[in-house]
């Protein structure tokens, strides 16, 4: 059985390796003292370096490039809506009529 996945503030994220850089702690002893693993730490400070302080944005807050993949889907889907409502209203005009 598998167990649910913990999740972690952006806040707590960017200070675990500020820890690292900034303080010159070693990945092992900052593991050790928040009770992550270090593989985790590891991946945290890689994407601070890749991206900043914007490294971890949050649930709903979508990157530039995130949101720029997601507007055409996002699109297609409201446009099939409105198609879906356009059939259902010619039918029920094709119906009124006879």
């Amino acid at each position: 059985m598998a167990g649910s996945r913990k999740v972690y503030a952006p806040e707590f994220k960017l200070q675990a390796v500020a820890m690292i850089t900034d303080q010159k702690l070693s990945v092992a002893e900052v593991a050790r003292r928040l009770g992550v693993t270090e593989n985790l730490l590891h991946s945290w400070k890689k994407a601070v370096t890749k991206n900043g302080a914007a490294a971890f944005p949050g649930a709903g807050h979508l990157t530039p490039v995130e949101d720029e993949l997601r507007r055409p889907w996002a699109d297609v889907k409201r446009l099939e809506v409105e198609r879906d409502i356009l059939k259902k209203a010619a039918a029920f005009f094709a119906t009124q009529r006879k």
